[in-house]
């Protein structure tokens, strides 16, 4: 249920506080949605006993994005969703230097509340009033100084500020990702009214880099915990390739163009790495090549290979057992003469579906087990039976 004005001043209520206190543990699964709904009211309105199932199922689901304090937080579905995890939230507070900062389409305040965590003067703006008053709600809790206003920045945003932050939405009103950049809501091109020192904007990881090309800067490609979060355009930076970050607790790790080109392509070696997603938006699989002494396996797939275990944070890797060229009958008794039952898939430039690849493999489901890559090497479709265990999670300090 979208939350009203009228929702959130009833959830700052005593009343509600104790009620939503009280049913912090309580069992939200499917079954018991409706016993609990009407267990709420007997003692609530309708709109009020919907307003809190919606903040226990909100708080329950922002565990993972707000750990510390999102049990006691307010939340939209839409603004929980939008919100980054801690770790970017971090990242990005500590990369501007001005202490004065505007955050523009600040949703439910979240990363407002991350650069007034990290001692700066922030301003959120939004043009959602509901959204306003939950970041405003949540700033009060965590006794932060933040302030926050209701505003149309497509009117204007004030001036005294030397850096701005864009958190512009991504997803239209029925849920579907927005694909291009002056789509989003409000566009990319309403950046160019503003002067500040510094200004960076979010986008998303699959933006397509012909769209912001004409607009200069840095584009940042980062990735936490192995899963592409986020682009980030920094507009008053100098221009230059895009870069992959990845973060690392409160580390991160950075990767960039070094003009690698000419990477040889060879058959699969004794190992199979596969490199971060922020290394593959930021175009980097070559460079990274280079710097791990790898080998591609095709020009166009982002796999490598290498004949010593790579330690590396940039790159996961697989232990090689065997390849062979790729043909469905013969893969199929190579597996059942090697006594492997049951293989996970993973593939790259391989058009069959791991599901579909599994069932038309037809294995027993017992005995040895192994990883099985689908993909092409010097445009040939190959298989790849590597270990199951794969090496990853290595020192701050590797590559």
């Amino acid at each position: 249920m979208p939350l009203s004005l009228d929702n959130i001043a009833f959830l700052q209520s005593d009343r509600a506080h104790e009620q939503l206190e009280s049913l912090a543990s309580a069992d939200l699964s499917d079954a018991n949605i409706l016993p609990l709904l009407s267990r709420l009211r007997r003692s609530f309105t309708a709109r009020q006993a919907a307003a809190l199932l919606t903040t226990l199922r909100l708080r329950k689901a922002a565990k993972t994005k707000f750990p510390e304090h999102g049990e006691r937080m307010l939340f939209t579905d839409a603004g929980l969703q939008q919100a980054s995890g801690p770790l970017l939230r971090l990242y990005r507070a500590r990369q501007f230097e001005s202490r004065r900062l505007l955050d523009l389409c600040c949703g439910i305040g979240a990363d407002s509340l991350a650069f007034a965590a990290a001692d700066r003067e922030v301003h959120g703006l939004d043009i959602d009033p509901v959204r306003i008053a939950i970041a405003r709600h949540n700033a009060s809790l965590l006794r932060l100084p933040a302030r926050f206003s209701v505003c149309d920045i497509r009117a204007g945003i004030p001036s005294a500020y030397d850096a701005i932050f864009f958190d512009p939405a991504r997803r239209d009103s029925q849920d579907r990702r927005i694909q291009h950049v002056e789509a989003y809501i409000p566009p990319l091109s309403l950046a160019r009214k503003w002067r500040a020192r510094e200004i960076a904007v979010k986008l998303s990881p699959g933006v397509d880099l012909r769209q912001v090309a004409e607009y200069g800067g840095s584009l940042e490609f980062i990735s936490a915990q192995g899963r592409l979060s986020e682009a980030l355009l920094w507009l008053h930076r100098d221009f230059a390739q895009p870069v992959a970050t990845l973060l690392r607790g409160a580390d991160a790790l950075r990767l960039r163009d070094d003009g690698a080109q000419g990477i040889a392509v060879t058959a699969p070696r004794a190992w199979l790495l596969e490199p971060d997603p922020a290394v593959l938006r930021a175009g980097l699989v070559q460079t990274l090549a280079r710097q791990l002494g790898a080998s591609m396996l095709d020009a166009s797939i982002a796999y490598l290979t290498s004949d010593q275990p790579v330690q590396t944070a940039w790159a996961r890797s697989w232990k090689i057992r065997e390849w062979l060229p790729f043909q469905l009958k013969r893969l199929r008794r190579h597996l059942q003469a090697r006594g492997i039952g049951r293989v996970t898939v993973k593939k790259r430039g391989f058009a069959m579906q791991p599901d579909e690849l599994i069932a038309r493999l037809r294995l027993s489901g017992e005995g040895d087990a192994c990883v099985l890559v689908m993909t092409r090497c010097r445009g040939k479709a190959i298989a790849i039976l590597c270990d199951e265990a794969k090496l990853g999670q290595f020192p701050r300090n590797s590559l």
